[in-house]
């Protein structure tokens, strides 16, 4: 082995020694930008977006308040708060990509009113949804879709991220 590769060799492994023991700071996280489109029977109806780094999580939630008329005379119903809270988090990133996992908790209507025995409107019914997706990979320059529910209603999650490029170095002026 020549000198000059043995003190590469030695650098090289005192540096990733110092790293682990904790000598040097580890290098800084990557910042990822991500957006959320939700899809419900082929139109977006919601959105979310942010910056995350990878390692983080970011909640967020979104409330759509509607009412509905009830019975034969149409009488303006209770509200129902249709919430939407979203929580994504990037756990690896590289120029090539990203995966992210995301948690989803839903109140969401079905696509109809429930008639009564009488013929009477009834408004539909809400259900919570629940969904995760541990894992979700993003090639770079890409949307991904994430199918929550198939039908009454469809519901899906277009999905799209990237590492957020580095900031130029100041001149100092």
């Amino acid at each position: 082995m020549t000198w000059k590769l043995f003190v590469a060799a030695a650098l090289l492994a005192a540096t990733a020694t110092a790293r682990a023991q904790g000598a040097m700071p580890p290098p800084p996280p990557l910042p990822v930008h991500w957006v959320l489109n939700v899809i419900r029977d082929g139109q977006q109806i919601d959105s979310f977006e942010g910056t995350t780094t990878v390692g983080q999580a970011r909640t967020e939630t979104h409330h759509h308040v509607v009412s509905h008329g009830v019975g034969c005379l149409d009488h303006p119903g209770g509200d129902i708060d249709l919430s939407r809270t979203l929580t994504v988090s990037p756990i690896q990133a590289s120029p090539a990509g990203v995966t992210l996992a995301i948690d989803a908790q839903e109140t969401l209507e079905g696509d109809y009113d429930q008639p009564t025995p009488g013929g009477c409107r009834l408004p539909p019914q809400p259900r919570q949804l629940s969904a995760s997706h541990p894992g979700l990979r993003i090639p770079a320059g890409t949307w991904m879709l994430w199918q929550i529910v198939e039908h009454n209603p469809s519901l899906a999650y277009r999905v799209t991220a990237s590492l957020v490029p580095p900031a130029p170095p100041s001149s100092g002026q």
